[in-house]
């Protein structure tokens, strides 16, 4: 497959997104933010949601000065409502939405051996890593329907493929978001929406899940935000449906 960087895709093929509209949760920084630049490069308008209203201004502004239709709004992806008007909101100001990254995830202190955590700390997990695809694909998928395409990409983690001990609440809710992508792709192939979801390893962001990483070791945010664009390129007949991505030096 190809390398789908921005630079590449421009100057090979334009901007192939020109015209699409991208929603992506937790868009305000890290990997949400860098898959929000990278499709807005390749001529997607994008929607960005967080709930650091600071940090996603400063985000609205930097993709604004690229020349990117933006839409930045606070909004809490465990809460169906706000959720809902969000993706209505991007709708009435940007157009239909034809690509959906459900990226916004936490492990929200839920590292550790299942019999030290508490309900509140399963909930904050469960709800932020799974429950808001749930929220978000049900608000996004019946006009993609409607318009007979769309791609939804789920940010998922290598947790979601392998165990280790004191993940049992973050990886619970990755193989539970694996479990459903695998499902939605087969209810809504039919309809020509496409879901896929993407398994990274460890990330250079704040999110530190079980501790300090080697720099030289991780993928960046950018490695991430490529495996998007890939995605959101692909031929119209092709789909792909799982993108498992490692760094060259093994931790």
């Amino acid at each position: 497959m190809a390398n789908i960087s921005g630079a590449n895709t421009r100057n090979a093929a334009g901007k192939p997104l020109l015209g699409g509209v991208a929603l992506v949760t937790g868009g305000s920084r890290g990997i949400g933010k860098a898959i929000a630049r990278e499709l807005a490069a390749i001529g997607a308008a994008v929607s960005i949601c967080g709930r650091d209203e600071e940090k996603l201004m400063l985000a609205a502004r930097e993709l604004e000065s690229a020349g990117t239709r933006i839409l930045a709004r606070r909004a809490d992806v465990t809460n169906e409502a706000e959720i809902r008007a969000f993706a209505q909101a991007t709708e009435k100001e940007l157009g239909g939405i034809t690509i959906l990254v459900n990226n916004a995830g936490t492990g929200g202190g839920g590292f550790g051996a299942i019999q030290d955590k508490s309900e509140a700390e399963w909930d904050l997990v469960m709800n932020t890593n799974l429950k808001s695809v749930f929220f978000l694909s049900r608000a996004v998928i019946p006009g993609m329907i409607e318009r007979r395409g769309g791609d939804i990409i789920n940010i998922s983690s290598l947790a979601g493929k392998n165990t280790f001990a004191g993940g049992g609440i973050y990886c619970a809710s990755k193989w539970g978001l694996q479990g459903l992508s695998g499902c939605m792709a087969e209810d809504l192939r039919a309809h020509g929406i496409r879901v896929s979801v993407i398994c990274p390893g460890s990330v250079a962001t704040d999110f530190r899940g079980r501790g300090p990483k080697d720099p030289s070791k991780v993928l960046t945010a950018d490695d991430v935000a490529h495996a998007v664009c890939m995605i959101a390129t692909q031929g119209p007949q092709s789909f792909i449906s799982e993108v498992q991505l490692r760094p060259v030096a093994k931790p």
